[in-house]
């Protein structure tokens, strides 16, 4: 039973790094039915970014305590990555948005090669490993906690609180509730409809660095190829919890966290991605739109 529980807390920490990058996935389809396939390497970006500044802090001041330094390095991940996301919107996406619904696909996995291969020149293909900057264990009837496992649930549930109060309780939130419903619409009522896009592109962006930080954080190493699996799943889980449905997308990622975990400990390792990716089938199966997923109503 203590080991069963030990994998439902190795699951948690996975999914809770997965749902954040998913909600990336998913806001963004949710306003302009678009899947940023570059949304993946944008956390791997983040990741790097979060370990220059590391580099940077400890060279520089050596005995700075960690938490402040873990909140240095999401800051500068945010930031520096929400302006290459919002970069990529401006130049790459929106030239496209009324285009046929493949151009901003095929862009997107463009754009996506193209942010793996400019860190693999200017980073290298090798690991990137770190100094351990959190190593407390906690015993708990049992039962190993790490402090690493304790910071990213409580990040995690920190920006979803944070997340959910400005897309439902603020004007930026109603605009880009209108911009999901009918863009044309919502600029007809005065909405800035390319100003809540870029912002939404922003937000995905700082959520996905933050992943990569706390990635980062939790594996110690980091390699330029990181982006596409973790992006996949991430998808995956957005797809499997219904796209477009914020909670959807952080259920999906926790399922995922928790098949992964599950299948690694009772069966066969090399397999887990097979388990997860074959749970999304079935599931579509049955429930085409996912768990929290609503139909797709076509306008006439």
């Amino acid at each position: 039973m203590d080991y069963f529980i030990q994998q439902l807390v190795n699951g948690l920490t996975l999914g809770s790094i997965y749902g954040l990058i998913a909600i990336g996935y998913t806001m963004v389809y949710g306003i302009i039915g678009m899947i940023n396939f570059a949304h993946g390497d944008i956390f791997m970006v983040g990741a790097f970014v979060a370990l220059i500044v590391f580099l940077i802090l400890v060279s520089l001041f050596y005995a700075i305590p960690v938490a402040i330094a873990l909140l240095i390095m999401m800051i500068v991940a945010m930031l520096l990555t929400s302006f290459y996301n919002w970069t990529i919107e401006k130049l790459a996406y929106r030239p496209l948005r009324g285009s046929f619904r493949l151009a901003p696909l095929i862009t997107a996995i463009g754009m996506s090669i193209a942010l793996s291969n400019f860190v693999q020149v200017t980073q290298g293909p090798r690991n990137k490993p770190i100094p351990p900057m959190v190593s407390r264990v906690y015993d708990v009837g049992g039962i190993s906690i790490s402090l690493k496992q304790i910071i990213i649930v409580i990040v995690t549930v920190s920006l979803l609180a944070i997340f959910w109060y400005l897309v439902n309780k603020t004007a930026l939130g109603r605009a880009q509730r209108a911009c999901e419903q009918d863009r044309k619409m919502a600029a007809l009522l005065g909405i800035d409809v390319d100003r809540t896009i870029s912002i939404t592109f922003i937000m995905g962006a700082s959520l996905a660095a933050v992943a990569g930080t706390l990635f980062l954080m939790y594996y110690g190493v980091v390699v330029f190829s990181d982006g596409f699996v973790p992006g996949v799943k991430a998808f995956t889980a957005a797809v499997l919890g219904g796209i477009g449905s914020i909670p959807g997308a952080v259920l999906g990622g926790l399922m995922i966290g928790f098949i992964e975990s599950m299948w690694s400990a009772y069966f066969s390792i090399d397999y887990k991605d097979v388990a997860a990716f074959s749970i999304l089938a079935i599931v579509l199966i049955f429930l085409p739109s996912g768990i929290l997923g609503r139909p797709e109503v076509e306008k006439v």
